[in-house]
């Protein structure tokens, strides 16, 4: 930062104070130079992680200040609400890759083209300031298609229709910096204590192993769990993890025009049962206390809570995670390995990421993107993955994450990780998936045998709301 910093600062004190010589430069060279200030809203990540590659873009683009602002992500939704009706918002904001379609109406989609300005003094005796502009190209959908994992082009581009010209176009509304993937974390010490050398790739073993871990007294209290698993308020990412079980089990989530068909029974399907509702029951087993895999129960703490403390053998969660167990419980003696799998041959795991974009009540949409695309390309997004330690989303920095032991698991599954269309509302959607599980665990539901359809009919029509 040291060594960009002074430069920037002179160019931009002689631009704005007028000292710069600017005879002879165009009237577009002269826009193109103004001073500019670009608001950056974020989470998760403090300003530090993005501080190399901003100073890096203002020494190339002097003019340019970038002011960055990490929110609480408790409060980023309406604080961001809030500040795009006063028209107070940022330039640019994070948003999470389930949200974009609420948020559609709200983003400028990528350009074509950008142009980018870059100054330079030249002469020996006389100094000048001279301008150069050029047109960049950006990236196209299908060069999306190319550079990124299938589940970043699935949810970034989003067919749009133009109501002047009456065509459909596929618009990039969001370049995401990284992707996270679904995991298992376990307790090494509690595996080993029941015998169990390697940790589970499939559900099966998983079940095997979860009933291998798990300690009930005789008033059916839980004193050891296998899994911190089966229910919904106090399991992390509940709906995540449902999402994928019914995945792998081939359920079609959605139409091709998006609206939800998880109820539905694919051709082919052999089972007595809709795939869907077996994998309702696999994952309610768990907390149900008249199964052999029971292991949890909605009395449980939360589940990465239980895991860090060691009261858990296993833990499905993101990589994220593993910052608040190292700080949380730094003795802890844990491992990550792949998401199990139904069928280990066509593994199918769930992705989860931010995308980065462009307000549509932006004044200088062009320097927008053109720093979201300077902070996206593989040379520059690097420095901010290594700060962080977080997962690529771009497929030419796989194979140097996989050669990370930390990033390892979590990278070798992006290419087999999926998204699914949660409508306009993923946050509604969600609680219709919580829901769908309460409803199994409901006692008035225990003995009804068509609870797990009747479950899943009703989380459709809930999300159908969402459309």
């Amino acid at each position: 930062m040291k060594k960009f910093l002074p430069f920037a600062l002179i160019f931009s004190f002689l631009i704005t104070s007028g000292l710069g010589c600017k005879q002879g430069l165009t009237a577009e060279q002269q826009n193109a130079i103004k001073p500019i200030t670009l608001n950056y809203w974020r989470v998760l990540d403090d300003s530090d992680s993005f501080g190399e590659i901003i100073t890096a873009y203002q020494a190339l683009h002097p003019n340019i200040v970038i002011n960055y602002r990490k929110l609480r992500i408790e409060d980023f939704e309406q604080e961001l609400l809030n500040a795009l009706a006063e028209d107070r918002g940022p330039d640019m904001f994070s948003i999470q890759n389930d949200w974009l379609r609420k948020y559609q109406s709200k983003i400028l989609p990528m350009p074509s083209t950008v142009k980018e300005a870059f100054q330079s003094m030249q002469g020996t005796l006389k100094k000048e300031l001279v301008v150069d502009i050029k047109t960049v190209t950006t990236p196209s959908a299908k060069n999306i298609q190319d550079r990124y994992i299938g589940a970043v082009a699935d949810n970034i581009i989003i067919p749009t229709f133009d109501p002047a010209t009456g065509q459909t176009s596929k618009l990039i509304y969001g370049l995401p910096l990284s992707v996270d993937t679904l995991a298992l974390f376990y307790n090494k010490e509690m595996l080993d204590q029941a015998g169990i050398a390697e940790a589970p790739k499939t559900w099966t073993d998983f079940q095997k192993d979860v009933i291998a871990i798990t300690k009930i007294d005789q008033q059916n209290n839980i004193l050891r769990a296998g899994a911190a698993l089966g229910t919904s308020q106090n399991v992390d990412r509940a709906g995540d993890i449902l999402s994928v079980l019914m995945m792998q089990n081939g359920v079609p989530m959605t139409s091709d025009n998006g609206y939800p068909t998880f109820n539905q029974t694919p051709s082919g399907w052999s089972g007595s049962v809709p795939p869907a509702d077996q994998a309702l029951q696999f994952y309610t087993d768990f907390a149900q206390p008249t199964k052999q895999v029971y292991t949890w129960n909605s009395k449980m703490p939360n589940s990465l809570d239980s895991f860090t403390r060691g009261q858990a053998a296993f833990y499905i969660g993101y990589g994220y995670n593993q910052a608040f167990i190292k700080a949380r419980a730094p003795k802890l003696n844990y491992n990550v390995v792949s998401l199990p799998q139904i069928n280990p041959e066509r593994p199918v795991n769930f992705g989860l990421f931010w995308a980065e974009t462009v307000s549509k009540k932006t004044q200088n949409a062009n320097e927008a993107w053109d720093f979201l695309l300077f902070a996206s390309d593989p040379k520059n997004v690097v420095k901010y993955l290594n700060k962080t330690g977080k997962i690529t989303a771009l497929r030419e920095l796989i194979p140097t994450q996989m050669q990370n032991p930390d990033l390892a698991v979590f990278a070798g599954q992006l290419l087999t990780a999926k998204t699914w269309y949660k409508g306009k509302d993923a946050a509604v959607a969600d609680k219709y998936f919580i829901k769908m599980i309460d409803n199994i665990l409901d006692k008035e539901f225990l003995n009804d045998p068509a609870a797990y359809r009747k479950a899943v009919e009703n989380a459709v029509a809930g999300v159908n709301q969402t459309m």
